[in-house]
């Protein structure tokens, strides 16, 4: 459980420091920072490229959740899971610690939170117009941004790829040509400390490079005590664990931040008519696991692992007993390393006709342990040991074109092939106990994907414009078992499975046909109808040869029907955006309960295509600047959706009156006001309230009741004050100011065998103060 070394810590802070003194170097004496990104008033423009090419946010025939660099930093979000709390009907839940470092993501209820390579996202993630192709690191720090696009419904001909629900769009700041910089600190709760830094630069006439970078750390706030230790002579025999000797009963904390990224960037633009960006970025996390308590113990040997609200008994400690000489320890930290490049071009060949050429590669690799029952009780045997391993590479071509003033149009191919390598060791003594149920996995999975696609853009008068797409999609996935004892001999229970490869094939064609009409300068309506997919897969978890071989299942798929309006009031002092939709959910992926249809009578761990049904919801969004200085932002979001059909194997786990989605109701408003104070700059109030509606956990025991993670509220404050030139800033800001406790997520997979269910805990309130130079 031993933290890295503190040489480690000072050359991972080295990174950020790094681009801290250049920016210094080479910055310019205080010049005029981009516009776009400092003008906090309501009413500005946010350029989006959701529909190959660019376009006012207003003028955008899609329902998206646009936010610059400057209201990021106005609500202090610094990573990706954030946005959710100001986007309608979206939830982004960075995962717990049997999920490692991942981001579970869905949009209007269609999404995936399991990370395993054999399963796909339902949210399409992308850096730079670069596809991120698992949930896994997904949890993006917001660095050097020049805007996010949460594209709601949907995307299946403009980004492809499992975007069923949507896709989340990440734009890095360009080089450009000039000189400036800027450094930002912060200290505050629980020894936060931050430190972030990007400055830009020209090399030469036409070459350009910007370098950025960012490194994090704060202690946990969940206590993960030792039994033994607390309770010395308890009645289940837990003696204390060795390693926790003289530093007392707190073995370590949970929910720790420790990361550090840099990102580069080289920009060659010697014309209008050549624009060439080769990006590069590292990551490093390396912090204990997430914050998670258990928060139901119902058995006799687990009744006592409840601890409380910020602590666990949690001792990620395995006994001597099957294939296991001497008792060991589970590791209950995340380790995740990545890197990634990318090229991303563009040909003018002419007025009417350019080419974008964009080529990636990534790679990370993660290494996180687990304490399945999250209990000190040495009679379950329940945890595991997982180290993920993963490459990507991705080609994308698109040729755009104009015919006269009425037409644009967009042609395009889209390959990628990747590779993950899933070690784990697992012990999962419970299943069985007396049967030594434990094994070794190196199980390689592979897949590609390719695609063409073409887009359409008429303008039969001004006003008017019709919009129609296509794509074309062929995927391949291969998983390979492998199943060993601990010695690496085959597996004794699941040895049937060694070697076995489960594939799947599959193909898609999704459309969209759009219309929308510009009824005056301040009003845009349209109506939408679009597919989108999921890929299918294979089952990850098998217990045996049939179903793995059997379980391989299809795409899910969504036929969404969408009508909205746009507006801009009152010569722009008040923008109000309204959506509704109905999405018709096809061949949901579902777990099965029995998997006598596969060939197989081994309990089940299999996936399938096992249900219909329908969700329908609506969003508002708004922003207004009434008077000069006052900002406010809101929104507004329900969802609700009914099923139609459920497969017979699914059984009583999920029932055809359940819902399908939750939260049903979701709101956010933030209010903030610039106070001009002369030669003694600005302050900037602001506040920000975040609620989420009630949200579905799911059944403990097949056929019961379901359970639902309670609605909560939360509430941000920060104070910033800005000196005349807007090139200094001090902020204080307050985190959940009102100190609410609630837990948006939880793991219950073996609650059957050992009676316990542990959920993550969201941060309690928290302060810091961010002092901001910009150069």
């Amino acid at each position: 459980m031993a933290k890295h070394s503190g040489m480690t810590a000072f050359w991972r802070a080295g990174l950020a420091l790094g681009a801290s003194s250049l920016a210094m170097g080479i910055a310019a004496p205080a010049m005029a920072q981009d516009q776009a990104n400092d003008d906090e008033s309501a009413g500005r423009e946010i350029v989006v490229t959701a529909q190959f090419r660019e376009q006012k946010l207003q003028d955008t025939p899609l329902s998206i959740t646009a936010v610059d660099a400057g209201l990021l930093e106005s609500r202090n979000q610094t990573d990706l899971s954030q946005i959710a709390r100001q986007a309608p009907n979206v939830t982004l839940n960075a995962m717990g610690g049997a999920y490692g470092s991942s981001l579970g993501a869905s949009i209007r209820g269609v999404g995936q939170f399991d990370f395993n390579p054999a399963y796909e996202p339902g949210v399409g993630m992308y850096v730079d117009d670069v596809y991120y192709a698992t949930l896994t690191g997904g949890i993006f720090d917001l660095l050097d941004l020049e805007r996010v696009e949460v594209l709601r419904g949907p995307q299946g001909t403009n980004t492809g790829r499992n975007a069923i629900g949507g896709a989340i769009k990440l734009f890095s700041k360009k080089p450009t040509d000039g000189n400036s910089g800027t450094v930002q600190g912060t200290y505050g709760s629980r020894n936060r400390t931050e430190l972030r830094a990007s400055a830009n630069f020209t090399l030469a006439e036409g070459l350009y490079g910007r370098v950025s970078g960012v490194y994090k750390r704060q202690d946990g706030y969940v206590d993960q005590i030792d039994y033994g230790c607390a309770k010395p002579g308890n009645a289940e025999g837990v003696a204390p664990l060795p390693s926790t000797g003289s530093k007392g009963c707190v073995m370590s904390k949970l929910g720790e931040v420790d990361y550090s990224g840099i990102r580069g960037s080289l920009r060659f633009n010697p014309s209008d008519t050549f624009d060439y960006t080769v990006t590069a970025d590292y990551t490093y996390e390396n912090r204990s696991n997430a914050a998670e308590v258990v928060t139901s113990s119902t058995k006799a040997a687990t009744v006592n692992a409840l601890c409380g609200k910020f602590c666990t008994y949690a001792s990620f400690y395995l006994p001597a007993g099957g294939q296991v000489g001497q008792g060991y320890f589970m590791p209950n930290t995340t380790e995740f390393k990545g890197w990634g490049v990318s090229g991303n071009g563009k040909i003018t060949m002419s007025d009417s006709l350019n080419l974008q050429l964009i080529t990636a590669y990534r790679s990370y690799r993660q290494i996180w342990g687990t304490d399945d029952d999250f209990s000190p009780f040495a009679g379950l045997g329940a945890g595991g040991y997982n180290d993920l391993d993963f490459w990507f590479f991705s080609q994308e071509l698109r040729l755009n074109g104009k015919v006269g003033d009425m037409v644009d149009w967009t042609l395009g191919g889209f390959y990628s092939k990747q590779q993950s390598t899933y070690f784990t060791r697992q012990d999962i003594r419970y299943i069985a106990p007396g049967l030594n149920f434990q094994f070794m996995g190196n199980d390689p999975v592979r897949a590609n994907s390719k695609a063409v696609f073409g887009s359409v853009f008429v303008k039969p008068t001004e006003a008017l414009t019709l919009t129609g797409g296509l794509r074309y999609t062929d995927e391949h996935k291969d998983y390979t078992f492998v199943r060993k004892n601990y010695d690496g001999t085959k597996s004794i229970f699941l040895g049937a499975l060694d070697g076995v490869v489960a594939t799947y094939d599959g193909d898609k064609i999704d459309w969209r046909l759009s219309a929308d009409y510009r009824f005056s300068p301040q009003v845009l309506a349209y109506v939408t109808a679009g597919t989108g997919f999921k890929g299918g897969g294979v089952t990850a978890r098998p217990f045996d040869a049939a179903q793995a071989l059997n379980g391989s299942f299809g795409p899910e798929t969504v036929t969404a029907y969408e009508a909205g309006i746009k507006t801009d009031l009152f010569d722009r002092k008040l923008r109000i955006n309204l959506s509704a939709f109905i999405n018709d959910y096809k061949a949901i992926q579902l777990p099965l309960i029995s998997c006598a249809s596969l060939g197989s009578l081994a309990p089940c761990g299999a996936r399938q295509n096992a249900g219909d049904g329908k969700i329908k919801g609506f969003e508002i969004e708004m922003m207004a600047s009434p008077v000069e200085g006052l900002d406010i932002d809101a929104s507004l979001s329900h969802l609700t959706g009914n099923w139609s059909t459920i497969d017979a194997r699914v059984g009583n786990a999920i029932l055809i009156t359940d819902p399908i989605v939750s939260p049903n109701w979701k709101y956010s408003f933030g209010i903030q006001y610039k106070a001009d104070m002369g030669d003694a700059g600005s302050i900037t109030p602001r506040f920000d309230l975040a609620y989420t509606g009630k949200n579905s956990a799911g059944r403990v025991v097949a056929g019961g009741p379901i359970d639902f993670y309670p609605a909560y509220t939360l509430g941000n404050a920060r104070l910033t004050w800005k000196n005349k030139g807007e090139d200094l800033s001090i902020s204080l800001e307050v985190q959940n100011l009102f100190d609410k406790y609630y837990t948006p997520f939880r793991f219950a997979a073996v609650q059957a065998f050992s009676g316990t269910i542990y959920s993550q805990v969201g941060r309690p309130r928290e302060w810091a103060v961010t002092l901001k130079k910009e150069f």
